[in-house]
């Protein structure tokens, strides 16, 4: 099953950048000769749509505002969430990630039927800064375990 794990966000904003470290943990756990792709992305909506093409599987990893403590980690399918969504599966110029994968269907195109995301509750995500604040940067280690989980799961179906 041809997976990808993407991590959401931006490095340079405190918390937000949360996604991408957990992908970076996560791609230096896996095996040299994994079917699995990880990548770091600043993309929402038919962006993002896009670089789901031609996959069984996607993992996305992403800040959440979440009304949980900091740190706090979520894991959903995308289909669960409310389809404003939360942060960058979606933005003000374009639609929604659920959107744009009905209408990347329409037009053909083989997306994942599987799309799970895991959100780690954060407050700052708009202060410049390339570091994560503790009970974030504390709950990238258990992130990584739940989407290297994820991932043997998906690899025993």
């Amino acid at each position: 099953m041809k997976t990808l794990v993407v991590g959401l966000g931006n490095p340079i904003l405190g918390d937000d950048g949360v996604g991408w470290k957990v992908a970076e943990k996560v791609k230096k756990q896996l095996p040299p000769e994994t079917s699995v792709d990880v990548d770091c992305l600043s993309l929402g909506g038919i962006s993002l749509m896009e670089h789901l093409i031609g996959y069984d599987r996607a993992i996305l990893v992403d800040a959440f505002a979440l009304d949980e403590p900091l740190g706090s980690i979520l894991v959903l399918k995308l289909s669960d969430l409310p389809n404003y969504s939360a942060f960058h599966t979606t933005n003000a110029h374009d639609t929604s990630l659920q959107n744009a994968i009905k209408f990347g269907r329409a037009l053909g195109a083989p997306l994942p039927d599987d799309v799970t995301v895991v959100g780690i509750a954060t407050k700052h995500v708009y202060d410049f800064s390339e570091e994560l604040s503790p009970p974030v940067e504390e709950a990238v280690p258990q992130a990584s375990r739940i989407v290297l989980d994820l991932l043997k799961q998906t690899q025993k179906s």
